[in-house]
């Protein structure tokens, strides 16, 4: 887009970068509290963790673009229709990869597979009446797919180690420092402590950007 010519494009430039970044400044789970079920209730250990990972992969980004494209016939009406039965239809193959990759182990996962179907970090996206180009839904809906694979996979792994003392079954602590990891009441605990030092760091690193913007542009005409 080229360099901002004044306070006011640099300021909404810097806004988009932050609202894009859906890893660190803008995760869906931890900073906007989407798909907190399954990272609570089903990423006990990395196994499980990874197994929701590639359900929210698929999930997350091709339940995007087919609800998209489906509207753009539509002339985007029946939105929320459109996209529950996209991610409704979408989930019979993603239940039969799954099964294929890991076999009996994804009867671990329960209810909080299926429950990813109207899951808010799917169809949240419902609300917004405007409708995007669907590339743009393949972009966006796979970065929010990472920002939530980042987060299961810590939660899972975090709370496997703290729990058993293993990471993915091999064993790197002797000891269990907090069984309870392996709760729903230790998940809480655990979610609540990342999610306060993620946006603690993030919006110290937003504010310094928007601080730094401002100096930039303090001797310029707005």
């Amino acid at each position: 887009t080229g360099a901002p010519r004044n306070y006011a494009e640099a300021e909404a430039q810097l806004n988009e970068r932050i609202r894009a970044d859906h890893i660190w400044l803008s995760n869906p789970v931890l900073v906007r509290g989407l798909g907190l079920a399954p990272v609570i209730g089903a990423a006990l250990d990395g196994q499980r963790a990874l197994m929701l990972c590639i359900a929210a992969l698929i999930l997350v980004t091709f339940t995007r673009v087919l609800a998209v494209a489906v509207c753009h016939l539509t002339k985007n009406r029946f939105r929320p229709v459109i996209y529950c039965y996209s991610a409704a239809l979408l989930y019979i193959p993603t239940y039969v990869l799954l099964y294929r990759l890991f076999g009996t182990d994804l009867s671990l996962l329960g209810i909080y597979l299926p429950i990813f179907v109207v899951e808010p970090a799917i169809v949240k996206r419902m609300e917004f009446s405007e409708l995007e180009p669907v590339k743009d839904a393949f972009r966006h809906g796979f970065n929010n797919a990472l920002g939530m694979c980042v987060v299961l996979l810590l939660v899972g792994c975090l709370r496997e180690l703290l729990a058993t003392g293993a990471v993915f079954g091999n064993v790197i602590l002797h000891n269990a420092l907090l069984p309870m990891a392996a709760l729903p009441a230790g998940g809480f605990v655990i979610f609540g402590i990342l999610a306060a030092v993620w946006c603690a760091a993030a919006n110290l690193y937003t504010d310094y950007k928007h601080e730094e913007v401002r100096r930039l542009y303090a001797d310029r005409k707005h």
